[in-house]
């Protein structure tokens, strides 16, 4: 399960890169920055939970 929690994280980081893009030059796709803001959180959210919730037994990570 730590693949998927990396793989959010990687699509965090993308959609916040486009967020910050996208404050630049207005819409992008017709998508504002704001909805790729969210996106990222979201992303970010899910990628904590599924390290929380599927941890390994007597693993300090």
């Amino acid at each position: 399960m730590s693949g998927i929690a990396k793989l959010f994280v990687l699509l965090a980081l993308l959609t916040f890169i486009v967020a910050v893009i996208g404050a630049w030059t207005g819409t992008i796709m017709g998508i504002g920055a704001e909805a790729f803001s969210r996106a990222c959180t979201n992303l970010a959210l899910l990628a904590i939970a599924i390290v929380m919730v599927f941890k390994e037994e007597g693993s300090s990570a």
